[in-house]
Parts: structure tokens; C-alpha cells; sequence
């Protein structure tokens, strides 16, 4: 299984988001958004014998990012629609492999698996029972007609995450650091890069990022998405470094940044976080007072859609990429922070997000979908 994560992540892409977005996801390429879930009696009829079911990778259900998101899209597909569910949580990397044999054997309609670092157990999974059908979050590499693939163009929300941090910075340093150096990662950091450097260009500022070069694709990595304790030492490493706004992007380990941030909060220092994947405001509550915002991807309601196309016998496995045009990612409220960010900021951001979407403004990350 040690030679499954590292072909793996040689493979690159990862994590991993609560749906907070009032439009339904259209899953495939390019379209309208469709109905809501949810639909008449005879409807829920038809999904009554439907078992949708549902792996974790290791950083488990309650990871409070990537993994919930998406566990609880599968929740709102039994609430709304009827669907039988069942879920497995894996503890490890060696978990993926008889988790799906699971999940095979228990007959599900659609397994959903979250996480790049699942692509190679479920491409064999998927090969071996050709009429299942499968769905895997933030990974593209599998080409089968019975899997899909679900996956965000997250840098271009990121790039408003990177522009909003540096304009309220004090210290006139942000910071980010990943999980594991792998693309579904650093396309958040890339992101957050390119809207650090903008605001700089705009403003005639010199804010610092600390954490990540782009150019060289290096930068600080926990090297691990289950050890909580190494996002509080890289985090304190940061802010010892001058960094008021650090933007974890590493699952579970943002919660030791978000513990480290308290703390040094609690020492007289002004530091703020940003979250990844869902709104944090909602799901780590505990941050609420020093979350400035998050960088959010809609995985939920992908899920949830994704659940409701195959009860309805319409299962389709061009990829979903979503982005700022149709609501797969988002940069989530300011909640209690709201008066930290100006009014001219806010403008600017609402300029950013449009030109990001009519292509004028062009975020590139050597990790976006392709």
C-alpha cells in the first residue's frame, strides 16, 4: 500500500466541500444548472432500491473539509431522494482497497470515492465490476465509462483568497502551506500566489508570501493530511516568520493551524486564517472569530447531483470541472471578519471574480484542469 500512495501521488491531484452555493450543478462539461434534487412520488420509488455508497480517504468524515463535504452531499441524496447509503471510512491508505471490495460486494448503484489518492483503487475497482457505477472527487486520470471524474479549478478562488489576504495584511506577509506536494494542493496555492502578485501590481504594494514559490513548484509540506500536530508547527513557523493570514491547504491539518493561530492571537498577535474546500465559518466553527474566508468547492451538491443523475438512468462519465463561472468554486463570505475587508476591496473583488470569468483576468496554475 506504500507503493499505492506514492504511484499515487506521482499521478498527482487531491482534496477535496460543503455546498453552500443556491444553484444545482450541471456534471459534465459545459450547461445550464439543472432542477434541484428531489422530485415526485414516483421518483422516490424509483431510487427506494438505490444504494449509493461512499469511501473516505484517510483523513475520515469529520475531517471538517473535503471528506464532510461530500459525505454529507451523499446524506442529502438519502434525505431528498430516498436512496439507500452506505459509507466506509478509511483510517489509512491500506483501507482504500477493501474498502471498495466492500462496497462492491454490497451491491452499490454508485460509489463515490473522495480524494486523488483513491484514483488508483477505484480505477481497479471499477474495471472489475463493470455494471457499478463510480464517481471520484478532485481526481481525472481514470477513462472508463462507468466512472466519473469531479474536479475544481480551485486557483481561480484562490486568486481572490491570495488578493483579499494581502489587503489586509498589516505585516505586509501571508502565508500557505500544503498536506502533500501534490497537484489537487498546490493548485490552491498557485492560485492564492497569483492574487497575492495581482494585488501587488494593482495596489503598488510589496506583500510577501511566504511558504510557496510558484515558479519552482517548492515550498512548506506537512507531508502528511492525518498528523494534525505538524499544521501547528508549520503554522507557528509561519507567523514566526511575519505571516498574518496563512491559508492551510491540507485537510485535518488545518485545524492545527487554526489552533496555532488562537494561540498566538491569545500572545497579542493579529493573525488570520483562511480555510479550503468548504465555508469554515460552518464547519470549523471553533476558527469562526479569526477565519477571514474560505476557498470553497461545492463537492456536496456535485455529489448529491451526481446521485440524482444516476436514479434518474442518466449516468454520464465526461468530467466535471467546476469553477467561478458555474458555481463549482466559490471565495465564501467574510462573516464576523466582514469589517476587516474595505469597500474598495469588496469592489475589486466582485471586478476580479468577472474578469476571471470573461477571461480577461488569467489565472494559471501548471495544476488546473486541463
Amino acid at each position: 500500500m506504500k507503493k499505492l500512495l506514492l504511484d499515487t501521488v506521482k499521478r498527482g491531484a487531491i482534496v477535496g466541500t460543503v455546498a453552500v452555493s443556491a444553484l444545482a450543478l450541471l456534471l459534465t462539461s459545459c450547461g445550464e444548472a439543472p432542477p434541484a434534487p428531489g422530485g415526485g412520488g414516483t421518483e422516490k420509488a424509483a431510487a427506494a432500491d438505490f444504494l449509493g455508497c461512499i469511501v473516505s480517504d484517510s483523513g475520515g468524515f469529520d475531517d471538517q473539509s473535503f471528506n464532510q463535504s461530500s459525505y454529507e452531499g451523499m446524506k442529502m441524496a438519502v434525505k431528498d431522494l430516498g436512496i439507500k447509503m452506505k459509507e466506509a471510512q478509511s483510517a489509512s491508505t491500506a483501507d482504500f482497497v477493501p474498502n471498495l471490495n466492500q462496497m462492491a460486494s454490497a451491491g452499490c448503484n454508485l460509489t463515490v470515492t473522495v480524494g486523488f489518492l483513491l484514483a488508483e483503487a477505484t480505477a481497479a475497482a471499477a474495471k472489475d465490476n463493470p455494471d457499478l457505477h463510480y464517481a471520484i472527487i478532485d481526481d481525472d486520470t481514470i477513462k472508463a465509462d462507468n466512472v466519473k471524474p469531479v474536479v475544481y479549478d480551485t486557483a481561480q478562488a484562490a486568486f481572490m483568497a491570495g488578493y483579499v489576504a494581502a489587503s489586509v495584511s498589516k505585516t505586509g506577509k501571508v502565508g500557505t502551506f500544503g498536506g502533500i506536494n501534490i497537484p489537487t494542493v498546490t493548485i490552491f496555492m498557485d492560485g492564492f500566489a497569483e492574487g497575492v502578485k495581482y494585488f501587488n501590481e494593482k495596489q503598488g504594494k510589496d506583500v510577501k508570501l511566504l511558504g510557496w514559490d510558484s515558479a519552482k513548484q517548492q515550498g512548506s509540506f506537512a507531508n502528511t493530511f492525518e498528523i494534525i500536530q505538524e499544521g501547528t508547527k508549520i503554522t507557528n513557523n509561519l507567523i514566526s516568520e511575519g505571516a498574518d493570514v496563512v491559508m492551510p491547504v491540507a485537510g485535518p491539518l488545518g485545524k492545527g493551524a487554526g489552533d496555532a493561530i488562537l494561540a498566538a492571537n491569545k500572545g497579542g498577535k493579529d493573525v488570520k486564517l483562511v480555510w479550503v474546500d468548504s465555508d469554515g465559518f460552518l464547519t470549523a466553527p471553533t476558527y469562526k472569530s479569526i477565519l477571514l474566508t474560505s476557498v470553497i468547492k461545492t463537492m456536496g451538491q456535485a455529489v448529491e447531483s451526481i446521485v440524482k443523475d444516476d436514479v434518474d438512468g442518466k449516468f454520464d462519465p465526461t468530467p466535471y470541472v467546476g469553477t467561478l463561472d458555474n458555481g463549482g468554486v466559490a471565495l465564501a463570505p467574510f462573516h464576523d471578519l466582514d469589517s476587516a475587508v474595505s469597500a474598495d476591496t469588496k469592489s475589486q473583488l466582485e471586478e476580479i471574480k468577472a474578469g476571471i470569468i470573461d477571461g480577461s483576468i488569467k489565472v494559471e496554475s501548471k495544476s488546473s484542469p486541463k
